[in-house]
């Protein structure tokens, strides 16, 4: 059985592939994401820098 420590999330950011650990996600308004760029809504048009990951916002 997996403890909910462990589950990992899809990140909320429309254009980011990753996924996070629920318990190490950014939240903001109830959604869960894999850093403060994405959690932000890329206002600099930074990536994640997670590898294989595109995002910019």
């Amino acid at each position: 059985m997996t403890s909910p420590t462990n589950e990992t999330v899809k990140c909320a950011c429309e254009d980011c592939v990753c996924e996070v650990s629920a318990a190490k996600a950014v939240s903001r308004d109830g959604k869960a994401f894999c850093c403060e760029e994405c959690a932000e809504g890329h206002p600099h048009h930074a990536g994640c820098d997670h590898a294989g990951c595109a995002c910019h916002g």
